[in-house]
């Protein structure tokens, strides 16, 4: 062990996080793609970029990030109080049944994972998990800085949803790889955006997402959860 290692684990462990193999189901939930590309409304890589970067840039920039940065802080804090009101506002945010059971199901998944893993779940804190705020609970734990942190959270949803547009457009792979590589140009701009959004200032809604997830509920084929 070269006298580096304590200082390279925390990043080895984001790596870890937001792994494919990471076994918390996160490619089973396509979370509206699906019935977008069903419905017409996503039938090439243009259209697909646009689904996914669209959620990038405005979803995670006033909701999902912000939330994230607060929990990371109140878990470090031990506020467990914090971690509460701000779970319960992402979870409150998922506009169908389906968005927010897929959330609290890879909370739940990912909580259980790091249980595995010798870290305690917190003390006084409701459950169930949204996704956000399990991540955030291992981020602290394994010392992953917090901004780092934020661009991992957004970086395993957009690598998830663009395996999913491979399969469903279809995409070739190189142009899944296309729209990753504007995903991680965008992701500077995004982070920033999130950490200057006031706490009065979060939440978003796009409608094109809600409607594709609800009506992905009853969709006759699938080859994703709903």
């Amino acid at each position: 062990m070269t006298k580096n290692t304590p200082a390279i684990i925390p990043s080895l462990r984001l790596w870890q996080l937001i792994s494919p193999a990471l076994p918390i189901g996160a490619y089973s939930y396509s979370t509206g793609l699906e019935y977008a590309v069903e419905a017409g409304w996503v039938s090439d890589e243009d259209a697909a970029k646009e689904w996914i970067l669209g959620q990038v840039s405005h979803g995670f920039a006033f909701l999902d990030l912000p939330i994230f940065l607060r929990l990371y802080e109140a878990f470090q804090s031990n506020d467990s109080q914090a971690v509460n009101q701000w779970n319960a506002i992402l979870l409150a945010s998922r506009e169908t049944s389906e968005l927010k059971q897929e959330d609290i199901n890879l909370g739940t998944a990912l909580l259980k994972l790091l249980t595995d893993h010798n870290l305690s779940p917190p003390t006084g804190v409701a459950q169930p998990f949204s996704f956000a705020a399990s991540f955030a609970h291992g981020c602290t734990a394994w010392n992953i800085d917090k901004d780092q942190g934020a661009m991992g959270l957004l970086w395993g949803w957009s690598e998830n949803q663009v395996t999913a547009a491979i399969k469903l457009v279809p995409l070739g792979q190189t142009a899944g790889q296309r729209i990753l590589s504007n995903v991680i140009e965008s992701i500077p701009e995004v982070l920033s955006r999130a950490l200057a959004v006031q706490d009065d200032e979060i939440g978003f809604s796009a409608p094109g997402v809600v409607f594709a997830s609800a009506l992905h509920e009853t969709q006759y084929s699938r080859l994703f959860r709903s």
